[in-house]
């Protein structure tokens, strides 16, 4: 039985993120923490050693981020919106107005899962909008399922990068 594609779309932009993030955490957090933990357990009686107990937890929630990012990037298939060939239609990237029926207006940017920010307007590949949105060209009307029931939106703009 075939294993199902585990790949995930991403922006470059979201990857260089992702690295970083991890660099950050490998390269300077964790190997603070060690130090706090190697000087914490040289001080004795490990059970009632404040800075030795948070310490090793502080290493463990690192650990655990570095093993999630690490998870992320590898399995992150790095999509250059900028290299879209059909830039009339919603894809992967595209930075999309949309209205609703009172022509209220909105603008987001179709990203990929881990690097969505409802706040920043970057909504996930995966989303109900997202999923809604994939294909569409100015003029489409596409209702998106919320949990406050149906929606309506007319695509007013299509950009990419």
């Amino acid at each position: 039985m075939p294993t199902p594609d585990k790949t995930q779309p991403i922006t470059p932009a979201g990857l260089a993120a992702l690295k970083a993030r991890y660099d950050h955490l490998l390269g300077k957090e964790r190997p603070e923490i060690v130090e706090i933990v190697s000087w914490a357990a040289g001080n004795g009686d490990r059970s009632e050693n404040g800075d030795y107990l948070y310490g090793r937890k502080k290493m463990r929630e690192i650990d655990r981020e570095l093993a999630f990012l690490a998870k992320v990037m590898k399995h992150a298939k790095v999509v250059d919106p900028s290299q879209q060939p059909d830039k009339s239609r919603v894809f992967f990237g595209a930075t999309v107005t949309i209205a609703d029926e009172d022509d209220e207006q909105r603008t987001l940017t179709i990203v990929g899962d881990k690097e969505q920010d409802a706040s920043g307007g970057k909504v996930g590949w995966s989303s109900p909008i997202a999923r809604a949105l994939r294909g569409a060209e100015v003029g489409d009307l596409r209702t998106v399922r919320l949990p406050g029931g149906e929606k309506e939106w007319e695509v007013v703009a299509i950009s990419y990068p």
